[in-house]
């Protein structure tokens, strides 16, 4: 039988069942990770993984050979990507960091295990112009009138609050309380939150509606196709893609230039940047945006902050007034 654990909603939830050697400090740390508040669903499904290749190669007999148990499970699959790679690395250092509390000895798998251990990507924080040159392009997207609607709608989403995209998409209609001005993001990296937006955004919500397909159900998608069906999100993320490539931001080929992840920077920096502006104190503000934005600590948000020319030049000033 399955064990069962109470899921940040208060949800219940089926604690996996490991086989290996490794099942009691597999279950352990999966039942911990749940009762800090994360899901850690799609990380339980590759420790899972790992537990099936340890049951299948580690020896019946003796110490268990970490070092090449964790090598063999990495390499299994020559095609993954290496940052890939890398974020199951740091998944297995979690485990084996949470194992290693009763065994101050115990194995823990060095950095150097997997081709790289980060993404070699640059944000790109946008401009003012850069924005409009997209609602631009997203009004000129061909197909029936709602489809350039809706991703007007989910630029200005991303731009004005920050949130993922995989967030927005999947926002419902009973998520989106226009009286009170603010989104309602549901268990996300295992939290729900309240995100607020200002009236401009709120108009420009009211304003898809109109030409949005007639709601049925406030459980449906806030965002939708022509045809009624919800946006998945890599077709979304591959027509913001397209959108870069338009207004010149992104080569037609090839990995660089702009993500739709780095709507997620330029709210970070603009915000940073008008709080400077404001001449606020930053140490009290920034667990604020820590909050707003979904992280658990202030850690997660500083990947965001970019250094922009305008930004160093604006903490410049407000230095030399001091």
């Amino acid at each position: 039988p399955t064990a069962t654990a109470l899921g940040p909603a208060g949800a219940t939830m089926t604690q996996p069942r490991f086989e290996s050697c490794l099942a009691e400090d597999l279950t352990a740390f999966i039942a911990f990770k749940r009762a800090l508040g994360i899901t850690y669903e799609v990380a339980e499904s590759r420790l899972g993984s790992f537990d099936r290749y340890v049951k299948a190669h580690a020896p019946r007999r003796g110490a268990l050979p970490f070092d090449r148990l964790v090598r063999g499970w990495l390499v299994r699959d020559g095609r993954r990507k290496p940052i890939t790679v890398a974020g199951q690395l740091t998944m297995l250092r979690q485990f084996f960091l949470f194992r290693r509390r009763r065994d101050p000895a115990g194995y823990v798998p060095p950095f150097g295990l997997a081709p790289c251990n980060r993404s070699h990507f640059e944000p790109h924080v946008l401009s003012p112009a850069d924005v409009r040159a997209m609602l631009a392009a997203a009004d000129d997207l061909r197909g029936p009138p709602p489809r350039a609607q809706t991703y007007r709608t989910l630029v200005l989403i991303l731009y004005c609050t920050g949130l993922r995209l995989g967030e927005a998409v999947r926002l419902h209609l009973q998520d989106v309380d226009l009286a009170e001005r603010v989104f309602h993001v549901r268990k996300s990296k295992g939290k729900t939150r309240l995100v607020p937006f200002g009236p401009d955004l709120a108009r420009a919500l009211r304003k898809y509606l109109r030409v949005r397909p007639t709601p049925t159900t406030p459980h449906e998608r806030f965002l939708l196709q022509p045809d009624g069906r919800a946006y998945p999100t890599q077709s979304a993320s591959q027509t913001l893609r397209h959108l870069f490539q338009r207004v010149g931001l992104k080569p037609a080929k090839g990995r660089e230039g702009p993500r739709p992840t780095d709507f997620r920077h330029t709210f970070a920096v603009h915000r940073l940047t008008r709080w400077y502006r404001g001449g606020v104190d930053l140490h009290a503000r920034l667990p604020w945006l820590s909050a707003y934005m979904g992280h658990k600590d202030l850690a997660g948000t500083q990947v965001y902050l970019t250094a922009t020319p305008e930004l160093l030049a604006t903490a410049s000033r407000r230095f030399e007034g001091r």
